[in-house]
């Protein structure tokens, strides 16, 4: 199962990766036909580069969080945590595991309403469906549902909550695993 998660952990930064490539492609095509198209031919319209590099923000930020980071990468207010015994520590992430659990799965179903609702409407320049656009927000709450159940399932069974927060980092035949 290791193995299988790590590949899946290296696929989603692949895809995080082409996100990104795209997105700063989009951005140079941007700056060279603002600075050097636009001079030659006045009536070109660049406005599609904006649009395309906003929806590719969107899906890499939302991909990157549900698949690409740690918990220990994300903000976190944790000072109550860390001051806290091992004991305490495994109650307040289970509890916040719950809790996250709890409120993604109870907004879920208005999520997938508000998602489907823009099935009608299309982006401005680019006239991609609006639901293409923010599914990638339904992906990112099944997902977090997923991770933090799982959180709260390890540590049920035992496992050291700093330990469930970075699962993924153990050793894969015989090599440790480490993310940039």
């Amino acid at each position: 199962m290791t193995r299988l998660a790590a590949f899946l952990r290296a696929r989603a930064d692949n895809v995080a990766a082409a996100l990104l490539a795209a997105m700063f492609a989009t951005f140079i095509i941007q700056i060279v036909s603002r600075y050097v198209l636009l001079r030659l031919f006045p009536s070109i319209d660049i406005g599609w580069t904006l649009e395309l590099c906003l929806t590719l923000w969107l899906w890499v930020v939302l991909w990157g969080a549900a698949f690409c980071l740690d918990d220990h990468d994300h903000v976190r207010f944790d000072i109550l945590y860390q001051s806290s015994s091992q004991p305490v520590r495994r109650v307040l992430a289970i509890v916040a595991a719950a809790v996250i659990v709890i409120g993604m799965a109870a907004a879920l179903p208005a999520t997938y309403d508000y998602i489907t609702f823009y099935k009608i409407k299309k982006s401005a320049v680019l006239k991609i469906r609006l639901d293409y656009v923010f599914s990638i927000y339904g992906v990112f709450a099944v997902a977090i549902i997923i991770r933090y159940g799982w959180r709260a399932l390890s540590i049920l069974k035992g496992r050291s909550p700093d330990a469930a927060a970075t699962e993924h980092d153990t050793l894969v035949e015989g090599e440790e695993v480490h993310r940039p």
